[in-house]
Parts: structure tokens; C-alpha cells; sequence
């Protein structure tokens, strides 16, 4: 257990210690048999920000599992992690919570969540890919169930390419030539936008990159976000920046939706969620789009990472902890139930190895020319750094960045030095909440 208090402050480690007898006596209880103390129908509650297919989701659940009933509350996106946060410290939280794989440290760190080891999750690693299973097993702990994921890819414009006759880049070094060319024949497009407001979006590049942001050593929490290989994403982008061969400004607003609907940026690169985002934010191009695989950084050497993707967790608040992680398993794993419906609607991918067969893997989209997306994707899975780790102050390392960021798209420093600002910030921020740090 000596490795799992490096992920609360100091603080809070007392509290933690008292959490996990409470949890361990309540978990013997219950499965030793308890029945007394159990109610003939436990009735849970869950919180998610409307994941589409939640409700049929647990209307499955319920049916298949009569002794428990579990209602669904839907938090809005933007201050779900805020409302958990109040209600974890109430103890008043929901008893299973949706939560990203990025922030899932964070939460840990509250002493929140329930260790689902006692009832039996290791047993299910084998299920996910090693890189997922080791976002959620920290410290020896099992804090949540993967459920769906993101891993990236390159969406690009197979009609421009095309027409400018520049080839698919498959590596970075070919996809900086490829923005030259693109530039040079119409000084309108560019080979895409440098987002300086989604630091998800930065965070995955680095990722792809080999960076280690985040690991436990001994006691301390070691922090490197300036590391070499976040420091060569940097320097890639800044000097596309400066030579103008990409068009830095936000996304997820107007102009950027009107370039992607225009034909002024010709690739995206994004996660596997992105795909049906892009059919509504461009629906006039469609049929000019595929996907490849993300440019990598040694030729020969397929890499790819992961931005997004989130997990199911019990939190401490639970009277009925065991009930509780049957129903975050089963979303995450039952594939008749709860996974394959998910996929079948096109904008899910699933976290649990054989959620996808071969139908899923080779149904086509016209939006992207007939290609089959999904196994562009599966194959991207399979090769994500299994060794990046997540913080438990990941709200402030993006929020650092991405102020960063839009100042030295607008001249004032640049994306490197600006990694060096954030490591020292993240340092501060996490000592002043009580973190061992190095």
C-alpha cells in the first residue's frame, strides 16, 4: 500500500487510511453475506454528462440485474467535475461516476474512489490493451473500469492531396513537407490548425512523442513535462508556426469550422470520436475524407496515442460498493448488453478487446470514400506508449498550457519555453496541495 499514498497529498493520507478499512470491512461484510443489512432491491445512482445510448444502457442493466436498480443523472460537461468534486467532500457523491482518463488521478487524489481490487477486477486486465489497464491500476489499485477510448489518427483530404499530387504523409518529417507543398500551390490552405485552446489535443501529440509527464518514484510524484520528447513536439510546431505552414487558432469555433467546411485546412488529426464530429462539422465534403494512421517519428515505426476516452469508477459515497462495481464492470465489459450497442451507433469506441468484430471493423462510411475507419483505429490502439502517465492536478497543467500557448501563437515567447513555464507551475501547484514532488 506504500506506493498508493503517493497519490493523495499529505493531508490527506490519514483520511485514505481510515477510507480503505472502511471499504475492505464493508466489502467482507457484503461478501461473506451480510443479507440482513442488504435491501431486496439496492438502488444506485450514476452521473455521466449524457453519453448517447446511457439510458438504454441501464434500462438493460436493470432488467438483467433485478436486484439492483441504478438511475441515471446527467451532469452537465462543463461543470461535472466541480459538482463530483463538492459532492465527494459531502459525501453525498452518486455511487458510480463517469470519469476521463485524464482526470482520474485527480480525482484519486481526493481519496474518493473506492479500490475495486476487493471485488475482483484484476481478473478482467487481460480483456484491455496493457496502456489502458494501466490508466486506471495505480499504485497497486484498481480506481475504475476502462469504457470507451480515443485513439488518434490523421483525418485528411484525400481530394487535395490528390490535386496538389502530394503524397499520404507517414511520418512527421514527410508531413511537414507535405504542409509546404500544399501551401505553395494554394496560399489560402494549410496542412492544418495549431489549437493553442485544447491542451488534450497537445497532450496526445506529446504522448504519441514518448513523453513521461507523470510517474510515481519511491515517495514522490515525478513531474517532467518539459521532458525531451514533449520538448521536440514543441520545437516541430513552433517552427510550422513560424514558417506559416500551419494556421494557429482555436477550435471548436466558427472559422474553424468554416476551414474545415471550405477546404482551407486539409487534415485533422484527432481521436476516433473525431470522425463523426467532422461529418457534422463539414457535411459538404463529405466523400473527400479518409483516415490514416498518425505520421510517426521514425519511419517504419508506427506510434499512436490516445486523447480522450473515460472510465467508470465508485466512489466512497457507495452504501453498496459491491452492487456498485458490478455495475461499473458490466458497462465496461458485458458486450451484448452494454458495449456492442454503443458501437453499433458509430461514434464510440470501445475500451474492452472484442467489443469490435469483423462487421464492426469493416463497416464503411461514404462521408469517408467507403474506407472502414474503425480498423484504422483498432490498429492505432494497439501500438499507444504504454508508459504515459496522468497527474492529479491535470486541470491546471491544462489550463497553464493552454494560456501559454495563445500568447506565443500571438508572438510573446514560444511553445517551448512555455513547457518549461508549466513544469514549474505544475511543481508549485502540486506542493501547495500537499504532493511529495521532484
Amino acid at each position: 500500500m506504500k506506493r498508493q499514498r503517493n497519490l493523495v497529498p499529505r493531508n490527506q493520507r490519514s483520511f485514505l487510511g481510515v477510507l480503505t478499512t472502511l471499504t475492505t470491512l464493508i466489502a467482507l461484510g457484503t461478501l461473506t453475506g451480510a443479507g440482513a443489512q442488504t435491501p431486496k432491491v439496492v438502488n444506485l445512482t450514476y452521473w455521466n454528462w449524457g453519453v448517447e445510448g446511457t439510458q438504454g444502457q441501464i434500462d438493460r442493466f436493470n432488467a438483467s440485474h433485478p436486484g439492483i436498480k441504478v438511475t441515471w443523472n446527467k451532469v452537465p460537461s462543463s461543470g461535472f467535475y466541480d459538482k463530483l468534486s463538492t459532492a465527494l467532500k459531502a459525501d453525498n457523491a452518486p455511487d458510480v461516476a463517469n470519469i476521463e482518463l485524464q482526470f482520474l488521478p485527480t480525482v484519486i487524489s481526493t481519496g474518493g474512489l473506492i479500490d475495486l481490487n476487493k471485488y475482483g477486477v484484476a481478473a478482467y486486465k487481460a480483456r484491455f490493451e496493457p496502456w489502458v489497464w494501466n490508466q486506471v491500476a495505480l499504485g497497486g489499485s484498481t480506481y475504475a473500469i476502462p469504457t470507451d477510448l480515443g485513439p488518434m489518427g490523421m483525418l485528411y483530404r484525400a481530394d487535395l492531396f490528390k490535386k496538389y499530387g502530394v503524397a499520404v504523409p507517414k511520418t512527421w518529417a514527410e508531413y511537414a513537407s507535405a504542409a509546404s507543398k500544399l501551401h505553395a500551390a494554394d496560399p489560402k490552405l494549410f496542412i492544418t490548425t495549431f489549437a493553442p485552446n485544447d491542451a488534450g489535443w497537445f497532450s496526445g501529440m506529446a504522448w504519441q512523442s514518448g513523453a513521461k509527464w507523470f510517474e510515481i518514484s519511491g515517495d514522490s510524484w515525478k513531474v517532467t513535462i518539459n521532458d525531451s520528447a514533449t520538448k521536440r513536439v514543441a520545437q516541430y510546431w513552433q517552427d510550422l508556426i513560424d514558417k506559416k505552414l500551419v494556421k494557429p487558432g482555436p477550435i471548436w469555433a466558427d472559422g474553424w469550422y468554416n476551414d474545415l467546411q471550405t477546404g482551407e485546412v486539409a487534415t485533422w488529426l484527432t481521436a476516433s470520436w473525431g470522425t463523426g464530429f467532422l461529418e457534422s462539422f463539414a457535411p459538404k465534403t463529405s466523400g473527400n475524407w479518409r483516415v490514416a494512421p498518425l505520421p510517426s517519428w521514425e519511419a517504419g515505426k508506427p506510434a499512436a496515442s490516445n486523447w480522450g476516452g473515460s472510465t467508470t469508477a465508485v466512489t466512497k459515497s457507495s452504501k453498496f460498493p459491491k452492487e456498485a462495481a458490478t455495475f461499473a464492470l458490466w458497462l465496461g465489459t458485458d458486450l451484448k448488453g452494454s458495449v456492442k450497442p454503443l458501437v453499433k451507433t458509430g461514434a464510440w469506441f470501445p475500451a474492452v478487446r472484442g467489443a469490435m468484430d469483423n462487421a464492426d471493423l469493416s463497416l464503411t462510411s461514404k462521408f469517408y470514400g467507403n474506407q472502414a475507419v474503425n480498423r484504422v483505429f483498432k490498429n492505432a490502439s494497439r501500438v499507444v506508449d504504454t508508459r504515459f502517465q496522468w497527474g492529479p492536478t491535470m486541470s491546471q497543467v491544462y489550463r497553464d498550457l493552454q494560456d501559454g500557448f495563445g500568447a506565443a501563437v500571438n508572438g510573446k515567447g514560444n511553445l517551448s519555453s512555455v513547457l518549461d513555464t508549466v513544469q514549474e507551475s505544475t511543481l508549485a501547484a502540486m506542493r501547495k496541495q500537499g504532493f511529495d514532488v521532484k
